[in-house]
């Protein structure tokens, strides 16, 4: 279960999250995380939130954004907002690592799916660090919090998710892992 104060560590790249905020705490209005990249470059394709919005404030550092098909840049200080339903990504471009504030509102359950992917990329379960394919249709189908990939028809991820999701949900996959999180979804 995600606290206060609890910090998630990729063991590969350095990068870390550490909780500020948790759904629980703000009674499901949002999570605050405080993060640091270490990695340079892209970790998760463009995606498109359907229910979330991100607020992002740097504290050093630089950090990359893509929005409206451009690249854009925030240094120490400098905030915005990526507002639901349109691609968007973020991510270190330079040798230092960033570090800045996220905020995701609303929570919904935004903070089991961060701790759950920690424990699977630290499991070796994310080769190059993406989701396995049925991993991903099971995640799309069950978790409150959804995101798409922002380069293909969301119709079509939506309909491969409800064909898709039962078949990994027989051969193990979970949207969350109590293993990492305390409970199953």
């Amino acid at each position: 279960m995600p606290e206060q104060g609890q910090i998630l560590t990729n063991k590969y790249n350095g990068d870390s999250f550490k909780f500020l905020e948790t759904a629980k705490s703000t009674n499901g209005n949002h999570v605050t995380i405080e993060v640091t990249l270490k990695s340079k470059g892209r970790t998760v394709d463009d995606h498109i939130h359907l229910i979330q919005d991100e607020t992002f404030k740097v504290t050093s550092g630089r950090l990359t954004y893509f929005l409206n098909n451009e690249k854009h840049y925030l240094s120490s200080g400098d905030e915005i907002t990526l507002p639901k339903n349109l691609p968007h990504n973020h991510y270190n471009t330079d040798d230092e690592p960033v570090v800045y504030t996220q905020t995701i509102s609303p929570a919904l359950d935004i903070d089991y799916f961060i701790e759950n992917l920690f424990g699977m990329i630290n499991d070796g379960k994310m080769p190059k660090g993406k989701l396995p394919f049925l991993q991903a249709m099971v995640t799309l189908k069950h978790l409150d919090s959804p995101s798409l990939l922002a380069k293909l028809p969301r119709g079509l991820q939506k309909g491969l998710a409800t064909f898709l999701a039962p078949i990994g949900r027989l051969l193990g996959y979970r949207a969350i892992y109590e293993k990492y999180t305390g409970i199953e979804k």
